[in-house]
C-alpha cells in the first residue's frame, strides 16, 4: 500500500508540501488553501508538522524552505504513486468492468475473494485476506484464468528494485572474464532476468540459466517493476548507459554490479 494514500491526511500533507516547493520561501497560506481546497488554519497545521518532521523549515514568519529529506519524500511518494498510477492506467481502466487475475484455489460464481500481487502476476484467493477485494464472475478451478469484479480497496504492489549487472564485450574478453560465482549468487536473489547481448546470454548460461528475456529487456524490467517485481539484467558494458537513462527517466531505484574480472 502507498503510504500516503492510506489516509486523506496523507495526500493532503504531500500537497501542501508541494506548494510550498512551488513557491518558497514567501507561502501565503490562503493560497495553498484555496488550491487544494482546506482552510488556511488547516495549512498552518500542516505546516507546522512537516517543519516538526524535518520537511520543511522556517525563515521567519510566512517563509518556508523544503529540506533535502523533504525533497527525499517528495521524490520517493512521487514515485510509488506514479507506479500505482501506471498500473492502474494500464492493467486496470482498460478492464474497468472486469479484471483478470489467477485463481489460487477453485473459486465458484460471484464468490467474494481477496486479490493479491506475487511476481507480477494478480491473484485471487477466498481464504488469504488482503486490502483488496472483489466478486469473480464465474467458477474457476485453481490455476486458471478468472474475472474480477466490483473491486474494493486497494492492491499492495511491492517496491522493486532492479540489479544491472555490467559484462564485458567480446573485445575484452566476454563471458571468460565475468565473475560467475558473485554472477550466481546475485541471480538467486532476484526472480526475474533478463539478458542484453551475447555475452550476457553465455555468462547466464554457464549457470544454466535461461533468461527470461533478452530483446527489448529495457521496457520489460520497467513494466515488471511497475507490477512490482524486482529483477537482475545481465548487460554487456556498452549497453549500460542507455538502460541507466531510463530507469532514471522512469524514477526507478536500482544498483550498478561490475562482474569484470581483473
Amino acid at each position: 500500500m502507498i503510504k500516503i494514500l492510506q489516509t486523506k491526511s496523507g495526500v493532503t500533507k504531500f500537497q501542501v508540501l508541494i506548494e510550498i516547493a512551488a513557491h518558497q520561501p514567501n507561502v501565503r497560506q490562503k493560497e495553498i488553501a484555496a488550491k487544494i481546497g482546506i482552510t488556511p488554519q488547516a495549512v498552518s497545521e500542516y505546516i507546522k508538522e512537516l517543519v516538526n518532521d524535518g520537511l520543511i523549515v522556517t525563515e521567519g514568519r510566512v517563509r518556508y524552505r523544503i529540506t533535502k529529506e523533504g525533497v527525499e519524500w517528495v521524490l520517493e511518494n512521487a514515485t510509488e504513486m506514479k507506479q500505482y498510477a501506471r498500473f492502474v492506467m494500464e492493467d486496470i481502466i482498460s478492464h474497468v468492468s472486469t479484471w483478470t487475475a489467477i485463481a489460487k484455489e477453485n473459486v465458484k460464481k460471484d464468490q467474494r475473494v481477496y486479490l493479491k500481487m506475487e511476481k507480477g502476476l494478480l491473484y485471487v484467493s477466498s481464504t488469504e485476506k488482503t486490502g483488496a477485494s472483489g466478486n469473480v464472475i464465474s467458477d474457476a478451478p485453481a490455476g486458471e484464468d478468472v474475472g474480477v469484479t466490483s473491486l474494493r480497496g486497494l492492491i499492495d504492489l511491492e517496491n522493486a528494485t532492479i540489479t544491472i549487472c555490467k559484462v564485458p564485450r567480446i573485445e575484452r574478453g566476454g563471458s571468460r572474464k565475468v565473475d560467475i560465482e558473485r554472477l550466481r549468487i546475485l541471480t538467486s536473489s532476484k526472480p526475474y532476468i533478463a539478458a542484453i547481448g551475447v555475452e550476457a546470454l553465455i555468462a547466464l548460461r554457464k549457470l544454466d540459466i535461461t533468461p527470461n528475456v533478452m530483446f527489448g529487456s529495457n521496457e520489460s524490467v520497467i513494466e515488471a517493476a511497475y507490477h512490482g517485481l524486482s529483477s537482475i539484467v545481465v548487460s554487456v558494458d556498452e549497453q549500460v548507459p542507455s538502460l541507466l537513462n531510463r530507469l532514471e527517466t522512469e524514477n526507478l531505484e536500482y544498483e550498478l554490479v561490475d562482474l569484470a574480472l581483473e
